[in-house]
């Protein structure tokens, strides 16, 4: 009995067994933690280009859009569902369902745009005969993010993901 004990303890036969069970759930925990941070990364980038795009769209709008510094409701609309969806009436595929960059980004309201006139200097080109200064088109967005795994990643903590972009606006 004691011989089959020592012969027993001396076995190395399921070392390497033991080794990844020890060494799994590391490993495990690293994999996950890359991919979801991945994953976070890219959900921040979408949301840096959706708010830059808008605000080259608000850019772009004709001059006479802002004649008191100021946007109509119909253009700070359309500058959101640009942010949104990528496209001004919001549909940018097509197929007559609103869309979104991201899941998790489910409502324009999440997008606010704002505009102010940049009276610190003098002004040509389209400009002329604006006397209340260039107006600059503000966007900033917040959209919570959306975990791959759900409530296991980071949606747990309950992280957002935030951008802002400003553009002079030069007209179309």
């Amino acid at each position: 009995m004691i011989r089959r004990l020592l012969c027993l303890c001396r076995d190395r036969s399921a070392a390497a067994a033991a080794e990844l069970a020890l060494s799994l759930p590391v490993v495990l925990v690293l994999m996950y933690a890359t991919f979801e941070l991945g994953n976070y990364f890219l959900a921040e980038h979408a949301v840096q280009k959706a708010v830059r795009d808008a605000a080259r769209f608000g850019a772009r709008l004709p001059i006479t859009e802002y004649p008191t510094c100021a946007l109509s409701p119909s253009g700070i609309a359309q500058i959101q569902r640009v942010a949104r969806s990528g496209d001004p009436d919001g549909d940018a595929d097509g197929d007559g369902t609103p869309d979104q960059r991201l899941h998790t980004w489910t409502s324009d309201t999440m997008v606010n745009v704002s505009v102010a006139c940049d009276t610190s200097g003098t002004y040509s080109g389209v400009f002329d005969d604006f006397t209340i200064g260039a107006p600059v088109v503000s966007v900033d967005a917040t959209v919570p993010y959306g975990s791959l795994w759900g409530t296991l990643g980071f949606n747990a903590i309950g992280l957002n993901l935030y951008a802002h972009s400003e553009t002079a606006v030069f007209g179309a």
